[in-house]
């Protein structure tokens, strides 16, 4: 599994252990550098926007692993 991969999966689990019911759609590849990422619950949608810089990273440091789960918090709180 390359790095990018890996940084969505960890992404995907991050979303499924603050709320399992939201949906997560990210790009295959970024568009200028970054993800514009869906999330879902119901019939609701919000979408954020996360550099591959911080997906790649997510693995790995936790500064970013916090920096990211703050972002999906406030996301799925606007759901």
């Amino acid at each position: 599994m390359d790095e990018a991969a890996e940084g969505k999966a960890q992404f995907i689990e991050l979303v499924k252990n603050l709320d399992p019911s939201v949906q997560v759609v990210i790009p295959t590849a970024p568009s200028n550098n970054m993800y514009l990422i869906s999330l879902t619950k119901g019939p609701n949608r919000k979408f954020i926007s996360l550099s591959e810089d911080d997906i790649l990273d997510l693995v790995q440091e936790s500064n970013i692993r916090s920096k990211v789960a703050t972002i999906v918090r406030d996301a799925i709180g606007g759901l």
